[in-house]
C-alpha cells in the first residue's frame, strides 16, 4: 500500500512540475490564429540576458501564469538575436548579421527592430488577427505580469488609454494569481 501511495505521489508531483507554457514560434502562432483566433503573447529574450532567465525561472514557472497564458494566448518565445525567419504582415524578417559562435551580444533580429523594442526581456501582445497591441519592456513578477495578461486578455486595454485610466485600473485590479 505504501508503494502505491508513493508512486501516486511521485506521479502527481511530476504532473504538477511538468506544467509549462506551451511556447511556439511566431510563424506557428500566426498560422494557428488562422484556424482558431486567439491573441499572441510573446516573450522576447536574448541568451545573455539575466532578467530574461529570471523571468523564465520565477514568472513563467508559476502555475497560474502557465494556465492563464495557455488558455488565453498563443505563447511565443522569440530570441531577439536569433536566426529564426519570421513572416509577418507580408514581410520576412531575418537576422543577416548574426555571427555563429559569438560570445555575448549578437546582431539584433530585424523583427525585434520592427517591434521597436527598448530592452530585454520585452513582452509583446498581438490581436487575434496578428496586429500589434503593445510591447512592455522589462522583467515582470507574477503579480506584475498578471495585470497585463488579464487587461489584454479581457480587452480591458481598449478602455485604458490615459495615465489616469491606467492608474484607476491598477487600483481597482483584483489579483487572483498566487506567487
Amino acid at each position: 500500500m505504501r508503494k502505491i501511495i508513493l508512486l501516486l505521489f511521485v506521479f502527481a508531483s511530476t504532473v504538477v512540475f511538468a506544467q509549462k507554457v506551451n511556447w511556439m514560434t511566431m510563424n506557428e502562432a500566426l498560422e494557428a490564429q488562422k484556424q482558431t483566433p486567439k491573441k499572441i503573447f510573446m516573450d522576447v529574450y536574448t541568451v545573455w540576458c539575466g532578467p530574461c532567465k529570471l523571468l523564465d525561472k520565477n514568472t513563467f514557472s508559476n502555475k497560474d501564469v502557465i494556465n492563464y497564458v495557455n488558455e488565453n494566448f498563443y505563447a511565443v518565445k522569440f530570441n531577439a538575436e536569433g536566426t529564426e525567419e519570421v513572416s509577418f504582415e507580408d514581410f520576412t524578417y531575418t537576422n543577416p548579421n548574426y555571427q555563429d559562435g559569438r560570445k555575448g551580444r549578437n546582431a539584433t533580429h530585424f523583427f525585434a527592430d520592427a517591434l521597436k523594442l527598448r530592452g530585454y526581456p520585452s513582452l509583446v501582445f498581438f490581436e487575434e488577427d496578428g496586429t500589434l497591441i503593445q510591447a512592455i519592456p522589462g522583467y515582470k513578477s507574477v503579480a506584475q505580469l498578471e495585470i497585463y495578461l488579464k487587461m489584454i486578455g479581457n480587452d480591458d486595454y481598449k478602455e485604458v488609454n490615459t495615465p489616469e485610466s491606467w492608474q484607476a485600473y491598477q487600483e481597482n485590479f483584483k489579483s487572483t494569481f498566487k506567487g
